[in-house]
């Protein structure tokens, strides 16, 4: 929810404000948690903030690697 409400207010939409009442909703304990992930899912979708697993995965073991070097 924090995230949700620290979005800046010029990038705002329907789709943002649904996944915030959403949180709220499950929060609240009137909505189960599964459609506020959903719904923060699909925000994050349309706001491409979604980041790809496998890159994910190949920064974490380049980390623990200690080389800096991204590695198939």
């Amino acid at each position: 929810m924090d995230f949700l409400n620290d979005w800046p207010e010029d990038r705002r939409d329907v789709i943002h404000e649904a996944a915030l009442r959403a949180c709220c909703d499950a929060y609240d304990r009137r909505k189960p948690v599964s459609v506020a992930r959903n719904a923060f899912f699909g925000f994050a979708k349309r706001a491409a903030i979604l980041e790809d697993a496998t890159s994910a995965m190949q920064l974490a073991r380049c980390l623990q690697s200690g080389t800096g070097k991204v590695q198939a």
